[in-house]
């Protein structure tokens, strides 16, 4: 053992959930150490990855302009952000999760969401409203859509940057390079944990432990052994270092697992695009179709708003032959596309003619192609588009329906582009109560143990709604860390 350190509370990862719960302890007076297994340049987790989007309930237009100070009053008037209860939010998660959801957990997620932004406000995260991918602009109007309005500045590395400043004003130490290797822990009761820092094995005595390090997605055994077959070939999507280090310590300590451990938020994306580079995810699906290998659609594209869909699609496309995909639009479609079909390296192609396209695309059946492309444009209704809304512009007598935005395909040029599936996080994890603790495999809390973030378990299960990952880890996050913080004042009065 090269040194050992002494803390209140050690924090396992430095994204948003760990630094959210380090900054709550350090609130409290606790003495607080970060272990962050990357550089710093590469520091964050999967937060660095993300738009920064925040899910989080509001009652009206006011409660978010309250989070957006330099907002101005002309921005405001142009700005419908309707309202978002915690009702619906509870719902929505409940759901998406076909209703298996923790409804405790759901219920302080939605309960605690506005709280949370406004505790991260008074912390120096600064939030912008998601023009263009979560508002259309419609007679001088953006109305948002869907329950997400706000991003951080910067996005997802905006709010880690935003968060770790915070945290180093507090006096949080952040050890880079670092890595959690064990848990210390007696009588069902945290004593310390065994680091390895900088290759150098060391050992941090401390009386609380939050685990806020992410899921498994990065580990091809884990989501083999756990997902099942075929999700070893899927695009690895985020932070290279979500190996389930964390998930392994606290399990090999008795703690207790719950949740849908064969199931993953995982999107569609450009099928070339190497591991771990951004730009993968290609979201504009509902203004398009979605076409497999024999020319055929498989989805309902436009079954809900996007950001209540695209975590499952991914495991759609995997279930196709070849296990990929094309989005095709036409030009009445691409008005609509983000600003992640931009680029380079996006693997599309154009054409004038959809018999042109197809060819093109070349691993694509063509006649089952433009016979499908054909029969869908006769099949859709003849009702009014709005991007906005769920607008009942759906198709009529098709194998596979379309609920919404239903525009034909038959205004060119056409693109096309090549979809595969991306793994974004597991939702599988550690059973944690309400106040954050982790439990012991004899369901009760194992003493001074924590976390928060995509290790745990229990909240969604087959798909999530957008936004909402992020603001969980900071829920549950902040609770974390102010109960570990709770935890060891209390240590030390019994002392």
């Amino acid at each position: 053992m090269s040194q050992a350190w002494a803390a209140d509370v050690v924090v396992v990862g430095a994204g948003n959930a760990a630094m959210c719960a380090a900054i709550a302890a350090a609130e409290q007076g606790s003495e607080v150490i970060v272990l962050e297994i990357s550089s710093e340049e590469e520091k964050g987790g999967n937060t660095t990855y993300t738009h920064g989007s925040m899910r989080f309930a509001y009652n009206n237009g006011e409660e978010v302009r309250a989070l957006l100070p330099e907002m101005t009053d002309e921005e405001f008037s142009m700005t419908d952000f309707g309202d978002y209860t915690k009702e619906q939010f509870f719902e929505d998660v409940s759901r998406l999760s076909n209703y298996r959801t923790d409804y405790d957990l759901a219920n302080i997620l939605a309960k605690e969401s506005y709280k949370v932004m406004q505790w991260l406000t008074s912390h120096q995260v600064k939030w912008i409203p998601i023009y263009g991918r979560q508002a259309f602009k419609i007679n001088g109007i953006f109305k948002f859509w869907g329950g997400m309005v706000l991003e951080a500045v910067g996005g997802g590395k905006g709010l880690v940057d935003a968060l770790h400043q915070e945290a180093i004003r507090l006096g949080v130490r952040i050890l880079y390079n670092t890595s959690g290797v064990k848990l210390d822990i007696a009588n069902k009761r945290i004593q310390g944990i065994y680091i390895r820092e900088q290759k150098q094995d060391a050992y941090i005595q401390c009386k609380s432990v939050v685990l806020a390090s992410g899921g498994f997605h990065a580990n091809v055994e884990m989501r083999t052994k756990y997902l099942g077959p075929g999700w070893d070939s899927v695009h690895t999507r985020g932070c290279k270092f979500n190996t389930g280090t964390g998930l392994k310590m606290a399990i090999d300590v008795g703690a207790r697992t719950i949740g849908n451990w064969s199931g993953a938020h995982a999107v569609g994306g450009d099928r070339y695009l190497p591991n771990f580079k951004e730009g993968f995810q290609k979201l504009s699906y509902p203004f398009g179709i979605l076409i497999n290998k024999e020319g055929k659609r498989f989805i309902d594209e436009g079954e809900d708003f996007r950001n209540y869909t695209y975590a499952k699609i991914g495991k759609e496309i995997l279930k196709q032959p070849g296990q990929y995909a094309w989005q095709v639009f036409d030009t009445k479609g691409k008005r609509f596309l983000r600003e992640e079909y931009e680029g380079r390296s996006v693997s599309k192609v154009v054409a004038n003619t959809l018999e042109e396209l197809v060819e093109l695309m070349g691993d694509v059946d063509h006649e089952g192609f433009l016979t499908e492309v054909e029969n869908f444009n006769k099949a859709v209704m003849d009702v009014p588009f709005d991007p906005n809304m769920l607008d009942g512009k759906g198709t009529e007598g098709l194998r596979v329906p379309k609920s919404n935005w239903a525009l034909p395909i038959n205004e060119g040029p056409f693109v096309a582009y090549a979809i595969g599936c991306g793994i974004t996080f597991t939702y599988g994890g550690l059973h944690i109560t309400k106040k954050a603790q982790v439990l012991h495999e004899d369901t009760t809390p194992i003493e001074g143990l924590y976390a928060a973030g995509e290790i745990v378990g229990g909240i969604y299960y087959d798909n999530y709604p957008g936004g909402a990952g992020l603001t969980s880890g900071s829920v549950f996050g902040k609770i974390a860390g102010s109960q570990a913080a709770k935890y060891v004042q209390a240590e030390y009065q019994v002392k």
